[in-house]
């Protein structure tokens, strides 16, 4: 059963590491929907963190391309984790998928070379790093976006 929307949802059991006091996992379902929900988890728990629209509305983005590319380009499970560590003036942000897909998925698929790629190019100008890392059985993307003090 995928639950979302759940700050009381533990940290995904394979990657967990130890946690900043205020950060949050959650499950997605691995569908197109997924950045969408993503996107309301997120804000939400931003607007109880205080970011500033402008750093929210890039934390908001980077999400979402980042859900969209583990739909896209990745295996289930899905996972969003944000944390933002005291005092930190970033947003801190992981999604973990079950690793490469064997195929694109439908709406990559589907699209001409011009109608997608570029959303690493987002991610660059919107964060202050970004990476990703192997870990048994799943991939880790993640990204640090900047907040006002």
């Amino acid at each position: 059963m995928i639950r979302t929307y759940a700050p009381d949802i533990s940290p995904w059991p394979v990657m967990a590491r130890r946690s900043p006091p205020s950060g949050h996992a959650w499950a997605l379902a691995h569908r197109p929907e997924a950045a969408g929900d993503a996107r309301k988890i997120t804000q939400e728990v931003l607007a109880g963190w205080r970011v500033a629209d402008d750093a929210a509305d890039s934390v908001l983005l980077t999400v979402s391309e980042l859900v969209t590319n583990a739909v896209e380009h990745a295996e289930p499970p899905l996972h969003l984790r944000l944390s933002r560590a005291q005092g930190a003036r970033r947003v801190h942000i992981e999604v973990c998928d079950g690793g490469p897909a064997a195929a694109q998925g439908g709406w990559a698929a589907s699209c001409t070379r011009g109608e997608h790629g570029r959303g690493l190019q987002i991610i660059d100008r919107l964060t202050v790093a970004h990476g990703d890392r192997a870990e048994f059985g799943h991939a880790v993307h993640w990204a640090d976006v900047a907040t006002a003090a």
